[in-house]
């Protein structure tokens, strides 16, 4: 279980992002400063990889001496900002300590972080981290260090002074901005109401009242056709191997990737909003800790996909520790089994094409995903019947098993 203290002290830094405009010559200087970065990021993997085979230590503070000599010998390395190359030094430590400490504690292969690996210009999206003395926001536009100014589409205001920055572009070409600043709790009025959450796939997530259930929206079905018809137009388009790509390749994969885009953002602002409702109208959410991992190998891969189970329940712990909201990650064990009212258990699992629950003991009969929402109160502790362990009263003639 999570409270809300816990989750104000889990969230002291927040991400604010922004769209840039950039003019043809900040492009060109971002893209060179990338270049540079890209270059020390692959030095850093060569010098590591050495470093391993002859059994030497080669950490952070190796790599920055190492830094420094590769600036003195290099003018073209030298006219870059040092803040930038630092930051991609300390990022490639960051991520190969974590790989080896996968190894160490011997995590599943599917679940380890990879050693750090080469940066290929034409894969590798640009991404460059600033400091605090590497960056200032000053006349609404963003100063990077080398002379690079920014402009910022101020679609909100920071709530505070930014520590640290990342300009990336995505895959459309769009760059952005990503301040990060300290987190700021929003308390909401208390309303003295309590919420169930089950995910399925049917539904994204059907609560205990019918009026917070999230439907399934199908954003990835509905443009499943209009991105067939550009992938069909990439694989016509094609160049051979060795040769370059056609500028009409170049489209149909601009095309097909605006389309992925605005499926994730419409995904987005769907769980953002559910989110924000959740949370306003209600103290304690109790929500199942569902990973759908495991339905990418079923059936059912594509459509729970579409319904971004993992994106939501994110947004919702988010909005939950923003407005310190008590959010509880419940077991989601045998849910589907149980029964919300007297806590019986089934003998069988209940396959997928039995959508009532009914349960042999209490009588008490509803929809399957409405008696998983109600055992995720009674496991949170947040229902009164169930709460302290014990079985409400059964009606008469009908004989509780024994526990």
């Amino acid at each position: 279980m999570m409270t809300p203290a816990e989750a104000r002290e889990g969230t002291r830094a927040a991400r604010y992002a922004y769209r840039l405009r950039l003019s043809s010559t900040a492009e060109r200087n971002l893209l060179a400063e990338w270049d540079r970065c890209r270059w020390v990021w692959n030095e850093c993997v060569a010098q590591s990889r050495a470093a391993r085979q002859a059994g030497v230590a080669c950490g952070p503070a190796r790599l920055d001496k190492m830094l420094t000599g590769w600036r003195a010998v290099r003018p073209w390395l030298r006219a870059g900002a040092s803040v930038a190359q630092q930051q991609t030094v300390r990022d490639f430590a960051k991520s190969r300590a974590k790989a080896l400490a996968d190894i160490k504690n011997r995590v599943p292969s599917d679940r380890r972080a990879g050693m750090p690996c080469f940066k290929k210009q034409a894969l590798a999206a640009p991404s460059l981290n600033y400091t605090r003395r590497g960056f200032r926001v000053r006349d609404g536009r963003l100063h990077l260090a080398g002379g690079i100014a920014l402009t910022v589409v101020w679609s909100r205001r920071l709530p505070a002074d930014p520590s640290s920055v990342r300009i990336h572009r995505d895959c459309l070409g769009h760059w952005y901005a990503s301040f990060v600043v300290p987190a700021q709790t929003e308390p909401l009025p208390a309303t003295g109401r309590v919420i169930g959450i089950d995910w399925g796939v049917t539904e994204t997530a059907t609560t205990t009242s019918d009026a917070y259930d999230l439907p399934h929206t199908g954003h990835g079905r509905k443009a499943a056709a209009r991105l067939a018809r550009y992938q069909r137009q990439m694989a016509r388009r094609r160049a051979p191997k060795g040769k370059a790509r056609s500028k009409g390749y170049r489209k149909a994969r601009r095309q097909a990737a605006k389309a992925c885009k605005k499926v994730a953002r419409q995904r987005q602002d769907d769980a953002r909003k559910w989110a924000k409702k959740i949370v306003r109208d209600h103290d304690a959410v109790a929500v199942e800790d569902f990973r759908p991992r495991f339905l990418a190998k079923s059936s059912m891969a594509r459509k729970a996909a579409d319904a971004a189970i993992g994106e939501t329940k994110k947004a919702l712990i988010e909005m939950g520790r923003k407005h310190a909201r008590d959010v509880r990650l419940v077991n989601p064990a045998h849910t589907t089994m149980d029964c919300g009212e007297c806590g019986a258990r089934a003998k069988h699992r209940l396959p997928l094409s039995e959508r009532t629950y009914t349960c042999i003991a209490c009588g008490t009969s509803r929809s399957r995903d409405k008696n998983s929402a109600r055992v995720m109160l009674v496991r949170a502790g947040l229902a009164p019947d169930g709460a302290d362990g014990t079985r409400p009263p059964a009606r008469p003639g009908v004989r509780l098993p024994e526990p």
